[in-house]
């Protein structure tokens, strides 16, 4: 994702204000996060560059009876729990690779959505669902495991597989190729439909400075699969995708 860094300038200042970390009737508790990614250009290509990166994270809602979440920095309950779910794909200009002449540009694509997690000691399991906005209005998701190792205190590491998943909605945009994109590019046409689109592994590790600051590191590794791979978009570009962020997140608590 291309951040402007007024964009994250001003959104740092804004939360710096935010109140420490506290329990309290009302209040919503999360993570805002400023790093460096290198990732794939665009989904299926063999091309690598480097961006700014925000992550947001979800940590706790409490609004009277109503309790959810852990807090960012504590480790969850053991048990069901649900949470929030946000992925941002950044957007693929034809302008800038030159491969993809005679494609229609994609914006970037924010995802929302509800992450459903089951959470033991050493291991845990997730789903989420996430509705796209932008980009492409498809409906995305993600299945995962991980085990859990906390060397010390301050230390978390995680690793564990990834199955990635997308309606056609959302698979057409990335991977398929209209009739009208074909008549005016080298691709032939290519209806790309939904299903299991991504298989692979993500290893994180955060190192917990203090009760508000952490550092992250986050390396993944997808294979593309089904009409994600069998795209010629893919086929042109890779289907081994890699990512790496580094990147440092502060804890906020914001009471109402």
């Amino acid at each position: 994702m291309r951040l402007p860094l007024s964009f994250v300038l001003a959104a740092s200042s804004c939360l710096a204000t935010a109140l420490p970390l506290a329990a309290q009737e009302r209040s919503l508790n999360f993570g805002l996060g400023i790093g460096v990614v290198g990732q794939s250009a665009y989904p299926g290509s063999d091309d690598y560059e480097g961006s700014a990166d925000l992550k947001f994270t979800f940590g706790n809602l409490t609004w009277g009876d109503v309790d959810i979440g852990a807090g960012v920095g504590n480790v969850p309950d053991n048990g069901v729990s649900l949470g929030g779910a946000l992925r941002i794909i950044g957007s693929r200009d034809a302008a800038d690779h030159p491969e993809l002449a005679g494609l229609s540009d994609i914006d970037t694509a924010v995802e929302l959505g509800l992450a459903l997690n089951y959470q033991q000691t050493h291991w845990r399991a997730f789903g989420e669902v996430r509705q796209g906005f932008g980009g492409h209005e498809g409906v995305a998701g993600t299945l995962g495991a991980d085990v859990i190792f906390r060397p010390t205190d301050r230390w978390t590491v995680t690793a564990g597989p990834r199955l990635n998943l997308g309606d056609s909605e959302y698979a057409g945009t990335y991977f398929g190729i209209t009739g009208a994109e074909a008549a005016g590019s080298s691709f032939n046409a290519f209806d790309a439909s939904g299903g299991a689109l991504g298989a692979g592994i993500e290893i994180g590790a955060t190192y917990q400075i203090d009760n508000y600051w952490s550092v992250e590191g986050l390396l993944s590794y997808e294979k593309l699969l089904n009409d994600a791979a069998d795209s010629p978009i893919t086929q042109l570009g890779s289907d081994d995708q890699l990512s790496l962020r580094i990147g440092l997140s502060r804890a906020f608590t914001l009471n109402f």
